[in-house]
């Protein structure tokens, strides 16, 4: 999974990124500071790896991992080019979902780009700029299928469909907003539209705001009702918070956002919201050679979840041998779990469950 970290310059979009990432990438107080995207790759925490690993003590552990690109501020015009905009494009296009920073806080040492603190307007600039950028592509896109009509009628849905969703845009609304059938939708992702992926929005507050009540933040409540209007989920955060949570040693982290009122740092909470957005759930693999978390789609049958480790597991899936994480922790070993008739044997129209265990038996 590849998440874009996209907002205005200086909201604290990279001081975020390097916060939960570690990567160190440069963060100070002027427009344009991150020019090339830089990339972090960040372990998914998950209890039930650790849990997995003190019952088995593998040779080795394997997390899932969530790849996070930080990508140069954007401003108004960008989509005909101005700032650095052509790269923020084309850069914004690789990613699988979108996390929007948007700045909540007041501070007089930090200069905004357009002079004051409105994450509503800042918003719909960037909203504004990937809806003209995607404009541009569907634009070229209905001419292509246009001049192949000629010899192919049945190009004319969709047809219809493009000029649809092409009017939407011109009235302001992201691809996103717009409802389609499955066919459509499969129409619409080949077109590659900015719009279209999913936003998650990251309201970077101040530090003392999850002390005194996210409520007592009026910049916070207005990015939560925009993001309601939109079916989009907000993520508060501060980034200093997690600058400093991420100097921590482990043992102390918990303690210091206990401290604060939080019970999860803000990276925990935007991998949990991303997954959920992207509809993303993780089965596991467990023995001594290693304990692993595997990530796939909510809906996936067994026999394509066993083709993420290897495609000889899923053209020659036989059967998959399952336990529910919680079964196997509240028996305290496989063999437990055996006795009491709770490893399932599941064929090919089995649907993955988040947390399933699973041993999987082929023959190619």
């Amino acid at each position: 999974m590849k998440l874009g970290i996209v907002g205005l310059p200086n909201v604290g979009k990279s001081t975020l990124f390097n916060a939960i990432t570690q990567a160190g990438a440069e963060s100070a107080n002027y427009p344009f500071c991150t020019i090339e995207p830089n990339i972090g790759i960040v372990d998914v925490p998950d209890e039930r790896v650790d849990m997995l690993s003190k019952m088995y003590s593998p040779k080795k552990v394997t997390r899932a991992y969530i790849e996070f690109v930080d990508i140069a501020g954007l401003v108004k015009g960008a989509s005909k080019g101005e700032g650095l905009g052509n790269k923020f494009l084309s850069h914004i296009r690789e990613v699988d979902a979108i996390v929007h920073v948007v700045r909540c806080f007041e501070d007089t040492n930090i200069t905004h780009v357009d002079g004051a603190i409105d994450p509503i307007r800042d918003i719909e600039t960037i909203n504004l700029e990937l809806i003209l950028s995607d404009i541009e592509i569907i634009d070229r896109r209905i001419d292509r299928v246009k001049k192949a009509m000629k010899g192919d009628k049945s190009l004319a849905t969709e047809l219809e469909l493009l000029e649809r969703v092409k009017a939407h845009m011109e009235n302001g609304q992201p691809a996103r907003s717009l409802e389609y059938t499955e066919e459509e939708a499969a129409v619409i992702k080949d077109v590659a539209l900015i719009s279209l992926k999913p936003v998650l929005y990251a309201a970077n507050l101040a530090e003392d705001d999850f002390s005194k009540g996210l409520e007592n933040n009026k910049y916070y409540n207005t990015v939560k009702d925009y993001a309601a209007s939109e079916g989009s989920e907000v993520i508060p955060v501060s980034a200093r918070i997690e600058e400093e949570v991420a100097q921590l040693p482990a043992e102390e982290k918990d303690m210091f956002l206990e401290e604060l009122g939080m019970k999860e740092s803000g990276l925990d909470r935007l991998i949990k919201a991303s997954y959920k957005l992207l509809g993303l759930i993780s089965y596991l693999t467990a023995g001594e050679p290693e304990v692993r978390a595997w990530t796939i789609t909510k809906g996936t049958k067994a026999p394509q979840a066993a083709g993420k480790i290897h495609s000889d597991f899923e053209r020659g899936f036989i059967r998959a041998e399952v336990v529910a994480y919680d079964d196997l922790m509240a028996c305290g070993s496989m063999n437990a779990a055996k006795e009491k008739g709770l490893v399932r044997s599941e064929g090919k129209e089995y649907v993955m469950k988040d947390g399933d265990i699973v041993l999987f038996r082929f023959n190619v």
